[in-house]
C-alpha cells in the first residue's frame, strides 16, 4: 500500500508539480488549498506526511500546525514558503514542523524530506517539539542576518533546541555570530523574560575569574570588604553565555562541571552552598577536541557542555549571505549614524562579495560603518570602498608556484599560435578573438586546478561563480563541474 501524502497550498501550480512529482516516486496523493479542507482531510485520513504551505486564504500555516497538533493529528508536517526569514524558521520548529523548505525548491530535496519523513512515520519516530506557548510573547531578536542554507540549518536547530533545557555548544571563528544565535537560543525558550548573562572567559584575569562566576564573601581576601552575587547567582532561572569557555583555566573547569552535574556551588570563602536554577549556553573558536586531545580541557566536560552543538561557518563558505548582511547594516547604521539612506553600487557589491572576509561578519559590519562615516556619496563605489578598506582588493586564494608555471606556459605558447594563425587568416576583430582563445585555456585550468569544483576556481580566479558560469557558457565549455553548498 502506497504512503499517501497531503500536499496543502493555494497555488493550483504548486499543487500540481509536487502531486505530478510525487506520484512518480510512487506516493498517493491528495490535495487541499485551504485551512478548512487541510483539516477535514487530516482529521478523516492518516498520512504519512503533509506539505504545508505557510501563508493560505483563510489561515496561516502556523496556525494550521497549532490546530493539528491540538487534533492529535500525528502526521509529520513539513513546511513550505516564500517567506524565508529567521523567525518563520525557528518558529516553525518550534511549533512541531518535521522540516521547512523555502521557495523557490529543488523538487529533489522536497522528495528526500518527504522520505525521511514518512520513514519517521512509519517507524513511529515522528518529532514532537514541546510548544510552552511562549513564542507569542517573544518576537525573534532579529539581529541574525542570512537565508543561506547553511543558516537554515542553524535556524532549524534553534526551533528545536531553545525550549528544551538543555547545555548547547557554538563553534564558529570569530565574528561568525555566535552571540546572536546565543541571543536568539535565549529568548526564544520558557527562560526568555529572565536575564541572559554574558562573560568572555578572555577578558577576566584568570586571577578573578572565580570570583567572578561564583562571588565572594566579605573576607575572603585581602580587599573583599563587602560580599558580591556572582554571574551564576546573577543569571538565576535564565541563561549563562560563557564565551570562550575553551580558554577556561583546568582549576575552573572542575568546578564548573560541578555546576552543571549539580546546580549548586559555593562562592569564593563561602560555607554556605548555594543552589541556583540556570541554562548554560558555551561558545568557542577552538577545536574543544583538540583542546581534550592536548590536556588543556576536561574531557567529560567537553562530553556535559557538548549536548547539543552548533556549528556557524565561515562567511566566505556562505556567501549567499553577505549581500542580506550588507544590506541590514547599510539599513541599520544609515539610521543610527544619522548619514541617511545609502546603496551600493554593483562593483562595490562584487568587490564585497569576492573578499574572502577573515574577520567574517565583525569585519564587514565594521567596514559598512567606516565607509558610512567616512563617504558622502548617496551611492557607495568601488572607490569608495578602497578609500576606507584598500586590502579588499587582495584575494586570500592565490596560486602556487606550479599553477603559476602552467598557466604562464599556457599563455606564452598559446598567444604565438593564436595571435599567428589569426593574423594569417584576416580576422576583423583580433584582439577579441584572441582574448577570446585564452580565456578557454585559463578557464579550464582553473577547474582542473579545483577539482570541477565553480566555488573554488572563481576564488581562484577572483571572479563572481556567476560570471565564471557565464564565460563557460559562451565558450561552450564543457566540463563536469561539482559546486559545493
Amino acid at each position: 500500500m502506497k504512503n499517501k501524502i497531503l500536499v496543502v497550498d493555494d497555488e493550483e501550480s504548486i499543487r500540481w508539480v509536487l502531486g505530478k512529482y510525487l506520484e512518480k516516486n510512487e506516493y498517493s496523493v491528495d490535495f487541499a488549498e485551504n485551512a478548512d479542507q487541510a483539516l477535514s482531510k487530516s482529521l478523516s485520513d492518516v498520512y504519512s506526511s503533509i506539505i504545508l504551505d505557510l501563508t493560505l486564504p483563510d489561515k496561516s500555516g502556523f496556525e494550521i500546525l497549532e490546530d493539528l497538533k491540538s487534533k492529535k493529528v500525528d502526521s509529520p508536517v513539513i513546511i513550505i514558503t516564500a517567506q524565508n526569514t529567521v523567525k518563520n524558521a525557528i518558529d516553525a520548529m518550534k511549533l512541531g514542523a518535521y522540516d521547512y523548505i523555502a521557495k523557490p525548491f529543488d523538487l529533489e530535496e522536497v522528495l528526500f524530506t518527504v522520505r525521511r519523513s514518512v520513514e519517521s512515520f512509519n517507524n513511529s519516530k515522528k518529532l514532537k517539539i514541546v510548544n510552552s506557548g511562549f513564542e507569542d510573547a517573544f518576537q525573534s531578536f532579529q539581529e541574525i542576518v542570512g537565508k543561506s542554507q547553511e543558516m537554515l540549518k542553524i535556524y532549524k536547530i534553534i526551533g528545536r533546541v531553545a525550549d528544551r533545557d538543555i547545555t548547547v555548544l557554538i563553534t564558529g571563528e570569530s565574528g561568525t555570530g555566535k552571540e546572536l544565535v546565543t541571543k536568539e537560543i535565549h529568548y526564544n525558550s520558557k527562560r526568555g523574560r529572565e536575564k541572559l548573562v554574558s562573560l568572555n572567559i578572555t577578558a577576566i584575569p584568570n586571577n578573578l575569574l572565580e570570583s567572578e562566576l561564583f562571588g565572594f564573601e566579605k573576607g575572603a581576601f585581602t580587599g573583599a570588604t563587602y560580599s558580591k552575587r556572582g554571574r551564576f547567582e546573577e543569571a538565576n532561572r535564565g541563561t549563562v553565555h560563557l564565551d570562550e569557555i575553551g580558554d577556561m583555566p583546568l582549576e575552573l573547569q572542575t568546578k564548573l562541571l560541578r555546576v552543571l552535574e549539580e546546580k549548586k556551588f559555593y562562592r569564593l570563602g563561602g560555607e554556605v552552598p548555594i543552589q541556583v536554577d540556570i541554562r548554560i549556553i558555551a561558545s568557542t573558536n577552538k577545536s574543544l577536541w583538540n583542546e581534550v586531545q592536548e590536556g588543556r580541557f576536561r574531557e567529560d566536560l567537553y562530553y556535559r557542555l557538548n549536548t547539543v552543538s552548533i556549528y556557524i561557518p565561515p562567511l566566505r563558505e556562505r556567501r549567499e549571505d553577505i549581500e542580506p548582511l550588507i544590506n541590514h547594516f547599510l539599513s541599520k547604521y544609515s539610521e543610527e549614524l544619522e548619514v541617511g539612506r545609502r546603496i551600493l553600487s554593483k562593483d562595490a557589491l562584487q568587490l564585497l562579495y569576492d573578499y574572502d572576509w577573515p574577520g567574517n561578519i565583525r569585519e564587514l559590519e565594521n567596514i559598512i560603518k567606516r565607509v558610512l562615516v567616512l563617504s558622502s556619496d548617496v551611492k557607495i563605489t568601488e572607490e569608495s570602498l578602497l578609500e576606507t578598506a584598500n586590502h579588499l582588493n587582495k584575494k586570500t586564494i592565490e596560486l602556487n608556484q606550479d599553477d603559476e608555471a602552467e598557466i604562464s606556459q599556457v599563455m606564452e605558447d598559446g598567444i604565438k599560435s593564436l595571435f599567428k594563425n589569426l593574423k594569417e587568416n584576416g580576422s576583423p576583430n583580433l584582439y577579441g578573438e584572441l582574448i577570446k582563445n585564452i580565456e578557454k585555456p585559463i578557464l579550464k585550468i582553473a577547474l582542473q586546478l579545483s577539482n570541477g569544483n565553480k566555488k573554488k576556481a572563481s576564488e581562484l580566479l577572483g571572479i563572481n561563480r556567476n560570471t565564471l558560469s557565464k564565460k563557460l557558457g559562451e565558450l561552450n565549455i564543457v566540463y563536469e563541474t561539482k559546486d559545493e553548498l
